[in-house]
């Protein structure tokens, strides 16, 4: 779990909180980094894909963005790695 120095210094709406065993996101708070960053900064280190959305419901750290694989590939992955 990332400390709480670095996860409160990443969010520039202070909109990450801890809520154990995780975090939340305010979406109150959250302006997904607009004018801060080029890109909504927990989607970066978030350690569950497909779990920070956009105001449209698209996910920030779709499936595939953690560990490089592909969806359509990821089944046939994980049969290889049970398999060894």
């Amino acid at each position: 779990m990332a400390s709480p120095k670095s996860w409160q210094s990443l969010c520039p709406s202070n909109a990450i909180y801890e809520a154990k065993p995780h975090f939340m996101i305010d979406s109150k708070k959250c302006t997904e980094c607009e004018g801060d960053f080029a890109d909504a900064q927990c989607a970066t280190i978030c350690p569950i894909e497909g779990a920070i959305l956009d105001s449209f419901a698209v996910a920030l750290n779709a499936p595939g963005s953690l560990t490089g694989i592909p969806p359509a590939k990821m089944d046939a992955a994980m049969a290889e790695i049970q398999a060894r």
